[in-house]
């Protein structure tokens, strides 16, 4: 534009607008989760809302789970790629593809609606969530026997849902076809463009008060003060490179290790994340398009720096990603990849804390434990297909300098965006008996700050039907400790015959047909951070009278004596002594 032309951005008028915008987003989430009818949505919030500008960046992503906003500019440019000229007042576009369509995986769809003020389009306002059922070769859609991406369930380029204001009924029947639980997609779906619809009236309304020609120069004026906030915390660090790496020890049918590994170069206010030499991508579906990929880079950036740089797509300006095609961080098709939000995101993320724990040790952040449960699927009673995930058996998460773990939240990716569910609202959902869920004593790996513990959860499923099974953390240790933290606990899954009492043989990844059954799962924890011998021994002393450590565990980890009645500290170790001088 011309130098007449362009607005002075008033910092303080700046700094509004972004509050603005992201309560935006959390205004369409609690449309989402007041309508919604799977508790999916209504219950665990396995959804993100986002803004972008009018060329698809992202500007606003307060509300929802960063594994899933992170990459979410990929989408919504490739509605502007795929009808440039054809977005119109009152559309609405769904696509889920992540090898054409911006996507992450094919549960995710995301609901993108433009936002007009006048006959001038000034942004968009997306939805994206994890359908409960969408096809594919096992029910609930994390299908562990599948090997290509067809085999996971109907894939969505980007479609028209609403042209000009009008439904196609065409395409929703197709959408709802192709679920097994089409009463809960179809009040989804309209709890989707429902949040959409609030975003973008709300949206419209803060153009207008400013202006368009005026709004508009403020929303690029966000992204850039997102890209000079994020160099300038990236010049702050040294020039170099680093390297970091994490191992799954499956490809979902055999035991084979499958690394992640990245080195980190930083120049001046560039940052690099390369990771040639990883491993080629996989037969099982923990296979990672770019957009996840992009997406779970940002989030362990994110994480590692300080909490008031925005959450703008203008900080991934000085990010660059060397991703190496035909690996399982950039996999070709028809590479299945339902998993890849989970595995290998999470690998990704662990991979770059470990090199940037290298950078600066004090901002490290401790691993958290990897998912152990499984999700029963079924009819219900009275007729019609259930999906239930097992979200109450979740890990437990990673201590930071300053704060223990998470306990049992939900994964890494999320950086807690989940819910744990509600036990009583589950039984009165589906065909289940919840007996036990509590948390596992001594689980947390201990430090100056301790890893999230995990739980003991045990319940009755008493339909039968198939379980998808996904054991990440269940043949070892996965929460790694930081800076002489420990190694959080590993988990376990078993089930037994309801009838009969007898143990199922189940594998690490699978989908396996079963009669009534109990589950009885020890989720996985969370790593410490720092040495135990540092840790208040007043806090040792409330972590033993909430049954989370052991009085064993507080003396011969934390050099802590807890008195015989447990309520007192009856001394400190000689090392713990030591250790405080």
């Amino acid at each position: 534009m011309d130098q007449e032309q362009i607005v002075r951005h008033d910092p303080v008028v700046l700094a509004i607008i972004q509050r603005q915008l992201d309560h935006i987003s959390v205004q369409m989430g609690v449309v989402m989760t007041r309508t919604a009818r799977s508790p999916i949505f209504s219950q665990s919030h396995d959804f993100s809302c986002f803004l972008s500008n009018a060329k698809g960046d992202t500007i606003a992503q307060a509300d929802g789970l960063p594994i899933h906003s992170g990459g979410a500019g990929f989408a919504v440019r490739a509605v502007v790629r795929d009808f440039a000229g054809r977005i119109n007042p009152e559309d609405v576009f769904i696509l889920s593809d992540p090898y054409v369509a911006g996507g992450n995986h094919l549960p995710d769809w995301t609901v993108i609606r433009p936002v007009f003020v006048g006959s001038v389009l000034v942004g968009f306002c997306s939805n994206r969530a994890h359908q409960s059922d969408i096809g594919g070769g096992a029910a609930g859609t994390y299908n562990a026997a599948a090997t290509e991406i067809f085999h996971e369930g109907i894939r969505l380029p980007v479609v028209k849902l609403i042209d000009k204001g009008q439904l196609r009924d065409d395409v929703w029947r197709l959408l709802l076809l192709n679920s097994r639980c089409p009463d809960l997609m179809d009040g989804d779906l309209g709890a989707m463009i429902g949040s959409t619809r609030i975003g973008a009236e709300r949206m419209a309304q803060v153009v207008e008060q400013i202006g368009i020609d005026s709004a508009l120069s403020y929303l690029d004026a966000l992204l850039d003060y997102g890209d000079k906030r994020m160099r300038q915390a990236i010049s702050e660090l040294p020039d170099g490179s680093w390297f970091g790496n994490d191992i799954s020890d499956t490809d979902c049918f055999t035991s084979v290790d499958v690394e992640t590994r990245v080195k980190i170069t930083i120049s001046g206010s560039d940052i690099t994340f390369d990771f040639t030499g990883t491993s080629p991508q996989i037969k099982g579906f923990k296979n990672s398009g770019i957009a996840n990929t992009y997406s779970a880079v940002c989030v362990a950036l994110y994480s590692f720096m300080s909490l008031d740089i925005p959450r703008n797509e203008g900080t991934y300006r000085c990010v660059k990603m060397i991703a190496p095609e035909g690996t399982i961080v950039n996999a070709l098709p028809p590479a299945p990849m339902t998993m890849n939000t989970v595995f290998p995101a999470i690998d990704i993320m662990n991979s770059c804390w470990n090199a940037l724990a290298q950078i600066d040790p004090e901002r490290a952040c401790a691993g958290w434990g990897k998912a152990c449960y499984s999700i029963s699927t079924g009819i219900k009673p009275k007729g019609g297909v259930f999906v239930m995930y097992h979200w109450h058996g979740s890990p437990g998460g990673g201590a930071v300098k300053g704060r223990d773990g998470f306990p049992t939240t939900s994964h890494q990716m999320t950086l807690g965006g989940m819910t744990v569910p509600n036990v009583e609202t589950y039984e009165l959902s589906y065909p289940v008996r919840i007996h036990r869920h509590e948390f596992r004593t001594d689980s947390g790996g201990a430090g100056e700050y301790r890893g999230g513990t995990g739980v003991n959860y045990d319940v009755d499923v008493l339909a039968g039907g198939e379980q998808l099974l996904r054991g990440e953390g269940a043949r070892k240790p996965t929460g790694g400790g930081v800076n002489g933290g420990q190694w959080g606990a590993k988990g376990s899954i078993r089930a037994f015959n309801l009838e009969t009492g007898e143990e199922f043989d189940w594998p690490q990844y699978g989908v396996e047909t079963t009669p009534p059954l109990r589950v009885s799962i020890e989720s996985s924890a969370g790593g410490g951070w720092g040495d135990p011998f540092k840790r208040d021994p007043n806090t040792v002393l409330r972590d033993v009278r909430d049954g989370v450590v052991s009085t064993h565990v507080a003396l011969e980890t934390y050099g802590v004596e807890i008195s015989p009645d447990g309520k007192s500290i009856a001394s400190l170790s000689a090392r713990e002594k030591s250790a405080r001088l």
